[in-house]
């Protein structure tokens, strides 16, 4: 039997987190949690995700930064990272690609434009 495809959730916001494992739980993938940029570069070296799905705006380590370490580490290098983000601005969102995401969704999100991102990065 294949493994599970892992995907990382990180937020800071335990109801963020609560929506997605409700979104994802029956889907049969491994869900990984972490609350901040810190967690989030500790558990994905820890654990190897398939794909992360990374909030912006966290305590002790924000998400442009933990995704910039993400892509600094060649055993973390080529996960896709998913920034899920109320910042909509341009500047975040040029942000978030300078500091090396495979994508950019806003909050609040559509389902299914997170589900077709979802299949179409662990398809890759």
């Amino acid at each position: 039997m294949s493994q599970k495809k892992k995907i990382l959730l990180v937020d800071d916001s335990q109801t963020v987190l609560l929506m997605h494992q409700l979104l994802l739980a029956d889907r049969g993938y491994e869900l990984l949690t972490a609350r901040d940029g810190q967690d989030a570069v500790e558990t994905a070296m820890a654990e190897r995700p398939d794909i992360i799905f990374m909030d912006v705006l966290m305590p002790r380590v924000d998400g442009f930064a933990a995704c910039q370490e993400l892509r600094a580490h060649e055993s973390t290098r080529d996960i896709p990272i998913i920034m899920v983000t109320t910042r909509s601005e341009p500047q975040n969102v040029q942000r978030g690609f300078e500091s090396g995401c495979s994508d950019y969704i806003t909050k609040p999100f559509n389902v299914n434009e997170l589900l077709d991102k979802l299949e179409r990065y662990l398809s890759q």
